[in-house]
């Protein structure tokens, strides 16, 4: 199959997008990838890239990839963000057209976390090359600029309800990562468009070239780790991961290891050194072929994320990883990841933003033996490996992009 991935964000930033285009290359199929220039999470243009000009390039050595300019995220703020996304549309309905002139597809594929507006490209495409066009949904829009904040006027959210409904009826199956997904998006498109398939995660992740620092390898091998692993923004209620530190700043075995940056590291370094918070460790952002080194010395991997519907309706991505790496976790959260964490029998739920019951949590897992707590990282693996291994996913993604047509 002839198959075009649309995403403003790809390799080598990290996303499992990455790891969908190489099992779908391994599998035979001819793959291109159409994408903009990489500065996710810090906003910045990544080393040997220019924000402007058009580009060609290879992933794997082998997979085509296009890219077009775009203006970088930046620091933050609604202005940088606003440019970044409208920039990656403009870009893509007058660049992709002519990098691709020469190539047909079967079928294209939207990867699609915020924003859903990088699906706009992709329409003109599906006219241009007469394929299929499938949307992964991994966020609700309206409803995620609502929760976060990032839009108030409600003029303005439903103009954005309007745009999403045209987008959504132009494509022929709409992919949605979450059960909790298929209402709120069948307000917008015919239920029968829409279909359940869920994040998965390679396992195949390539050995990294380096080690860990020794540094952070020796906190996570002395001490009794809770480690979160991932953006550092408004919706991980970062505010209450440092309620919880706070309270166990008396427990000299525990640390709190928050690894990733995001919009809210400057703050949690301000919160570290104002509360002299010994017990919480910043190491910063590592390449995602580091992570496993990581995960595999951590005590307890932790997720959370705030108190709002929008987000009890997802499930962090981040879950398939702890699931992955066999490790028992405490899910601050509400809705579907609640619910996922719970099945696998992996570990802990606990009410979102709730610094008491975290800090329950985090005393109840350091109670059980390591025994118990090698358990649950077992029974989290053998949940992930039937539901979320990707091997299985791609071969159903095949399937969903095959019969793709009305």
């Amino acid at each position: 199959m002839r198959i075009l991935v649309i995403s403003q964000y790809f390799w080598p930033e990290s996303f499992i997008i990455n790891d969908i285009v190489s099992k779908l290359d391994g599998q035979g199929h001819d793959v291109v990838v159409a994408t903009g220039k990489p500065n996710y999470p810090d906003g910045r243009v990544f080393d040997g890239y220019q924000a402007w000009g058009m580009r060609r390039e290879h992933y794997l050595e082998r997979i085509e990839v296009v890219r077009v300019p775009l203006w970088p995220r930046g620091p933050g703020g609604a202005k940088n963000l606003i440019l970044n996304y409208v920039s990656f549309v403009l870009a893509g309905l007058v660049c992709f057209p002519w990098l691709l002139r020469r190539r047909s597809f079967d079928a294209i594929l939207v990867f699609s976390p915020s924003p859903i507006t990088q699906a706009i490209p992709a329409i003109l495409l599906k006219w241009l090359k007469n394929a299929q066009l499938a949307v992964w949904v991994q966020d609700l829009w309206p409803e995620s600029l609502a929760a976060t904040g990032f839009v108030r006027n409600r003029y303005l959210l439903k103009a954005v309800g309007w745009m999403v409904k045209a987008i959504y009826r132009c494509c022929d199956k709409l992919l949605v990562q979450s059960r909790a997904f298929i209402e709120p998006v069948a307000c917008h498109v015919n239920r029968n468009k829409i279909v359940y398939y869920p994040n998965s995660m390679s396992t195949e992740t390539p050995v990294a070239p380096q080690q860990i620092p020794q540094e952070l390898a020796q906190v996570l091998e002395q001490h009794f780790c809770v480690v979160f692993a991932g953006n550092l923004g408004t919706a991980q209620a970062l505010d209450t991961i440092v309620g919880a530190v706070r309270d166990l700043k008396d427990d000299h075995d525990v640390r709190f290891v928050l690894v990733g940056s995001g919009s809210r590291f400057t703050w949690l370094a301000d919160e570290k050194n104002a509360l002299h918070l010994d017990n919480l460790v910043l190491p910063g952002r590592f390449p995602i072929e580091m992570m496993q080194q990581i995960f595999e010395r951590a005590s307890v991997l932790l997720v959370t994320l705030a108190d709002q519907e929008i987000f009890s309706q997802t499930i962090p991505s981040k879950i398939q990883a702890y699931l992955a790496a066999g490790r028992p976790i405490i899910a601050s959260l509400r809705g579907e990841g609640a619910r996922v964490v719970e099945e696998a029998g992996a570990g802990i739920a606990c009410p979102p933003e709730q610094v008491a019951s975290l800090v329950e949590s985090v005393r109840q897992m350091r109670r059980l033996s390591p025994e118990q707590r090698a358990a649950l990282g077992r029974s989290g693996r053998a949940y992930f490996e039937s539901h979320f291994d990707m091997d299985r996913q791609v071969v159903r993604l095949l399937e969903i992009l095959g019969g793709a047509g009305p």
